[in-house]
């Protein structure tokens, strides 16, 4: 039995010789060099390649079956003479008798200086479309070349099925100086990635593969660099077909022309996980960090093999906005205040497809304002903007670029003069009224833009700031879609009242159509005056009722077409340093033939209500029911207010009520025959004097002194002559003087 095994032992000791002797041979008198053609036309009929081995090749056969190919081009059959890649040096071996179970057992897998040149045509054809595509005849799979033989044999061999998976069972891959080129002649993209050295651990089915990658990416429009580093442990499960890199860290830098000049350090982290089989992938665990950006979250994709849907949360911690973005070239508009943006918080989770991408559940923090809600982009292809958000406060000003003194205008130069000569005596004489418009020519929408605006806006902020207004539960609602910019509703509190407007902007038309409905409630008028930093010249609580419609895009066009309505009343005013008593003890000293005393000084004309409509056409308001209400007087009056230029022109009456007023001036007392007469005023210039453009009209006062000389005589005759005068003659004698 000993003599047995010592024989079977001989035996194997000799057939392991012979199969080492027979390698020897096959490796030093079986030159692979000399079938390079056959090996080119191999590829040509199986594989619709172009290749060129214009190195040698060298090879082992046993126990380790290994090449080693230097220097070669592949092309596609179609276009042989533009080869997509070439290749410096290629070194691979594999164990022969695991290949034989479908094991690939292999050593190191070298690739040194691999350049791939990738090329999309105008009409969408690759450099690389071709390649895999034989024809329908060749057959599956062919014997081995004779030795010797010129041509490659074409006897198919049947390959009986099997559902075993090949095992994979490598030490390492080594990639060494690679090179990708990337050109795209539809979008006119062109990238490249540049000294990639990519190094693994040793490759196996289901178990942990240890990973480096490290090159260069470079854009050309627009221009970008980049230097990136990879590492990660990659799992490949194929049984499962599931793919996983865990502990996975990407960094590096990037610069270029998005960045101004600027350069971005950047970090990921996390663990990546695609299922093949469910059609899914995630990332848990991500870390992002960009410059002093810091961020964490996590992403789940689902329905790849559809429009993929994908959701998952963020989290950004405090940072500097204004730092950040300026670091990375992001050039901010002019603020009012330098310090904002200074701080940055968010909190949100995430869901969205291909075409969108929605922040929900968001809590948002930007310097003293916090917000919740959502926001978002609901359509990439549309540019359609959501946001629904509620705030506690905001000082929008504080965002806004700050505001510039302008020069004033020939206009605001005319009204200052006219100012001047009016006083506030009320006895110098009318102002004249202003001749240059109030308005630029300018642009004042950037209508192209807005044309491509599609939104669905709803905000809502407990304290609002705008303009310099303190507005409290302010709401806006805002509809954009194909040019049509709808305002729903924006509405809120100022000053202890209430408004609410809403309107509607259409881009598309030859010349964009504005419409605007205002509704206020006890707005306090002065305090918008003194907010829009102009002189007070009426005080009360106004409530307005406007519908107006223009259209053009400047406030010049605006003007010219506006048409519409508007319905005033306010309440409890004040008409500051415009006397209307003054102007009515003018009249009555005049009629009573008596010399006023000096004026003391201002005085404001308080009243209880002051009420009327302007109809508006083409940029003039027609008012036909202007009504005053003052203790002890009445005012009605009609005229126009041209807004184009800015200026009043009005017939006013003022009716003394009662006969207890009492005057400021005994030369102004009232008699009996005064009360109830309406003593005529005429307003004429510029529309920020209000009142004080006012003076007692002349005309109109003559002709009221002829009513009263009328009247007397006509009390005369009767006191003389009692009931002998014919009530005819009465008539007359009345007619007479009301001419």
């Amino acid at each position: 039995m000993k003599s047995f095994g010592k024989l079977i032992g001989l035996l194997f000791l000799g057939l392991l010789l012979l199969l080492v002797a027979a390698g020897f041979a096959l490796t030093h008198f079986f030159d692979p060099n000399d079938y390079k053609d056959e090996i080119r036309q191999l590829a040509h009929k199986h594989a619709n390649l172009e290749l060129q081995l214009n190195g040698d090749i060298g090879w082992s056969l046993f126990p380790w079956l290994g090449i080693e190919i230097t220097d070669a081009t592949v092309a596609s059959a179609q276009t042989p003479n533009e080869p997509f890649a070439d290749l410096r040096l290629l070194g691979l071996s594999v164990q022969v008798l695991p290949l034989l179970r479908k094991d690939i057992q292999m050593s190191d897998i070298r690739i040194d200086g691999l350049s791939l040149n990738l090329h999309r045509d105008a009409q969408g054809k690759t450099n690389w479309d071709q390649i895999g595509q034989v024809d329908a005849q060749t057959p599956t799979t062919t014997s081995p070349p004779a030795m010797g033989s010129s041509e490659p044999s074409t006897t198919t061999v049947k390959v009986k099925n099997s559902d075993k998976r090949l095992k994979l069972d490598i030490n390492s891959l080594i990639v060494n100086g690679a090179r990708i080129d990337y050109f795209d002649e539809q979008n006119g993209q062109k990238f490249n990635l540049e000294s990639v050295q990519l190094t693994t651990g040793a490759i196996r089915d289901s178990q942990p593969i240890a990973l480096k990658l490290s090159g260069f990416l470079g854009n050309a429009k627009p221009l970008i660099r980049a230097r990136i580093e990879l590492t990660s442990k990659v799992t490949i499960d194929q049984s499962a077909q599931r793919y996983a890199l865990d502990s996975l860290k990407l960094s590096g830098e990037v610069a270029g022309e998005p960045l101004s000049g600027k350069t971005a350090n950047f970090t990921v982290r996390g663990n990546l996980l695609y299922d093949q089989a469910a059609h899914s992938a995630q990332w848990n665990n991500l870390k992002l960090s960009v410059n002093q950006l810091k961020a964490l979250g996590d992403l789940q994709i689902a329905e790849l093999d559809q429009l993929a849907k994908f959701s998952g949360a963020l989290s950004i911690a405090p940072v500097n906005l204004q730092e950040f973005l300026t670091g990375i070239g992001i050039e901010l508009p002019d603020m009012a205040d330098k310090k904002a943006l200074s701080h940055f918080e968010l909190s949100t989770r995430l869901q969205g497809t291909t075409n969108s991408l929605v922040l929900n559940e968001m809590a948002l923090s930007i310097d003293q304002t916090a917000l919740t809600g959502s926001a978002g982009i609901k359509d990439f292809a549309r540019n359609t903007l959501y946001a629904h958000l509620q705030g506690d406060q905001l000082d929008a000003d504080r965002y806004l670029p700050a505001a510039e003194k302008k020069a004033p205008t020939q206009r605001q130069a005319e009204v200052k003069q006219q100012t001047a000569k009016a006083g506030s005596s009320g006895t110098t004489a009318l102002p004249d009224k202003p001749s240059n418009s109030a308005w630029s020519t300018d642009k004042a929408l950037p209508m192209e833009q807005l044309a491509k605006v599609n939104a669905d806006l709803d905000l809502a902020f407990n304290e609002l700031t705008l303009s310099k207004f303190p507005i409290s539960q302010a709401k806006f609602k805002l509809l954009a879609n194909k040019g049509k910019i709808t305002l729903n509703n924006m509405q809120g509190n100022l000053y202890k009242g209430e408004f609410k407007t809403s309107g509607s902007l259409d881009t598309q038309a030859n010349r964009p159509l504005i419409t605007l409905k205002l509704n206020t409630k006890n707005i306090p008028i002065e305090k918008i005056q003194q907010t829009l930093e102009q002189e007070v010249t009426i005080s009360g609580l106004l409530d307005l009722n406007t519908d107006l419609r223009t259209q053009g895009n400047s406030e010049h066009d605006w003007v010219e077409h506006l048409n519409g309505s508007l319905d005033f009343a306010i309440h409890n005013g004040v008409l500051p340093d415009a006397n209307l008593e003054r102007q009515l003890c003018i009249g009555i000293a005049t009629l009573n033939r008596k010399k006023l005393g000096p004026d003391t000084g201002s005085k404001d004309t308080h009243f209880n209500d002051l009420r009327g409509t302007l109809n508006i056409r083409n940029g003039v308001a027609h008012n036909p029911n202007l009504r005053v209400a003052i203790p002890g007087l009445s005012v009605k009056g009609k005229g126009d207010i041209n807004l184009r230029v800015l200026s009043l022109d009005y017939y006013a009456g003022i009716i003394i009520e009662g006969d207890t007023h009492r005057m400021p001036d005994p030369a102004c007392q009232v008699s009996k025959n005064f009360v109830g007469l309406e003593w005529p005023v005429r307003c004429r210039g510029p529309l920020e004097l209000g009142a004080k453009a006012c003076r007692i009209d002349q005309d109109g006062l003559g002709k009221l002194a002829a009513t009263l000389a009328g009247e007397k005589i006509n009390q005369k005759l009767q006191e003389k002559l009692g009931d002998k005068v014919s009530p005819d003659l009465k008539n007359a004698l009345k007619g007479l003087f009301k001419r």
